[in-house]
């Protein structure tokens, strides 16, 4: 079995997510008392969001960077990184490190193409929306991105970092993003990315008839696919 390096704590709560997907999909496919092979550096979130608000993605990636550098020596044979948004500065830290990051874009691209998907709807915060680095990525895939109205994103984003990364989980937000997600399927979208670790403790598929690529969950399965070849 390959050893995971799971970078965290972006936050906390999703992270707890990946931990538990990764290794009840270990026991799925080996059964018995198996287990995942991991080793996890979490954050503190704090220190990680005022990057991102400060636009100091600089100092964010160096701090992963040298994060992604100890789980390498430590043993890990590849690197989660358990947020979309931080995808932002994965090429770099890839070219620092002598291990595969494993993209939770591409990973997602996958489940797409499973399902012939060719247009889908992003939500998430509001840096991987309106940014390029992952838009961009599913774009060169030959899948088209709908995102949402820029009231709409200011939603999802204040959801995401005042309710959803404390733990926190409302009907009226559950409602308010449901709302979003029927206008981007009028748009014409034939499934819903879940663009953020966090959007699956608020919604899933229960909730709707469209279908949603969770990212944590897809993310977290394929870690814990790849770790048994």
């Amino acid at each position: 079995m390959k050893t995971i390096g799971l970078i965290g704590g972006m936050s906390w709560e999703s992270t707890v997510e990946y931990y538990s997907i990764i290794n009840n999909t270990v026991k799925e496919i080996k059964g018995g008392l198996n287990s995942a092979e991991i080793l996890l550096y979490s954050v503190n979130f704090k220190e990680i969001e005022e990057y991102q608000s400060n636009n100091q993605w600089d100092k964010a990636e160096k701090l992963l960077t040298d994060i992604a550098k100890n789980l390498e020596y430590a043993g890990a044979d590849f690197i989660v990184i358990c947020t979309n948004t931080m995808h932002k500065v994965a090429d770099k830290i890839q070219g620092n490190i002598g291990i595969p990051i494993i993209h939770i874009a591409d990973s997602t691209i996958e489940k797409l193409k499973e399902n012939r998907i060719k247009k889908v709807g992003l939500l998430g915060t509001k840096y991987t929306i309106k940014e390029d680095f992952y838009k961009s990525r599913i774009e060169n895939s030959g899948i088209d991105i709908i995102v949402p109205k820029e009231e709409d994103i200011e939603i999802i984003n204040k959801i995401i970092f005042e309710e959803l990364c404390k733990g926190v989980i409302k009907e009226d937000s559950k409602n308010k993003y449901l709302e979003i997600i029927e206008k981007l399927v009028e748009g014409g979208a034939e499934g819903i990315i879940l663009g953020c670790t966090e959007i699956g403790l608020l919604i899933n598929q229960e909730d709707t008839n469209i279908k949603l690529y969770d990212t944590t969950i897809i993310h977290a399965k394929k870690a814990a696919e790849l770790s048994l070849k």
